[in-house]
């Protein structure tokens, strides 16, 4: 009989656990035998920005090979702490699977759910009684290594739930004008850098209230303007100048023409 492709996926995440173990053993890899959880940490954010990156592109290749990455240092963290004693990664795959079982009673129980606004609003309910007698505020879960503007809209998410929130995006724009001023108005370079943040924050929220994605939209504003900088140069190239010997009535006038190029513009 044929293995099923859970069977395949198991036998093949078993080999990645004995690689990684093999990696770590005292005829291993030199390089892996000297990390730690902590100084292997950095790569679990690295890869996952990889990952990310490659599923905003659209390549299918490009994710699976990123989502390798990605699975080979959770595999990894898991055998580090595997070697002190703490747990292996059988572990780890059974407290997440209980984990969605237990969160998906609509699916795996006899609940119903109508919609994903259902199934988002029983998820949190599910996550506050888990957690429910743990000495942990309402924001504590939030991760503070998440890029800065996904953390600024969990803390406005979050916040919203005890009603502590503008009661829609009009009410946000107001604060986005109010904390601009004062931007403006700022004295020295500590009180700017405090207001800016107080600007960008605001500006995440009202993201969050339009249902946008504030760290995706800027991801996505830096990739154009990467184009549109590199479609600069070569228009420049062709000329036989470079950006740097024109004027800058010049580069306006080629970044327009990139802009004007595109599709859709």
């Amino acid at each position: 009989m044929r293995p099923s492709g859970g069977d395949q996926a198991g036998r093949a995440l078993a080999r990645l656990a004995a690689l990684a173990a093999r990696l770590r053993a005292p005829d291993g890899c030199p390089w892996d035998r000297e990390q730690t959880p902590a100084s292997a940490a950095g790569y679990l954010l690295e890869e996952a920005y990889e990952a990310l990156e490659a599923v905003e592109s659209g390549d299918p290749q490009a994710v699976r090979g990123e989502l390798g990455d990605l699975l080979f240092q959770v595999v990894f963290q898991a055998q580090l702490f595997a070697e002190a004693g703490h747990f292996d990664l059988s572990q780890v795959i059974a407290e997440v699977e209980a984990k969605m079982i237990r969160r998906h009673p609509h699916v795996f129980g006899a609940a119903q759910a109508a919609d994903a606004a259902a199934v988002k609003l029983r998820w949190d309910q599910i996550k506050r009684q888990e957690r429910a007698g743990q000495p942990q505020g309402l924001l504590d879960s939030v991760p503070r290594a998440a890029p800065a503007l996904v953390c600024a809209q969990r803390l406005g998410q979050r916040a919203a739930q005890v009603g502590f929130d503008w009661p829609d995006a009009a009410g946000v724009w107001d604060k986005i004008g109010e904390e601009t001023q004062e931007l403006v108005q700022a004295a020295g370079q500590e009180q700017a850098h405090r207001e800016l943040g107080d600007v960008l924050f605001t500006w995440a929220q009202w993201a969050r209230h339009g249902g946008l994605k504030a760290e995706a939209a800027l991801r996505a504003a830096n990739r154009r303007f990467e184009q549109r900088f590199a479609a600069m140069e070569a228009l420049a190239a062709g000329q036989g100048r470079s950006l740097a010997d024109m004027s800058p009535q010049e580069r306006e006038d080629l970044w327009q023409t990139v802009k004007a190029a595109e599709p859709g513009s």
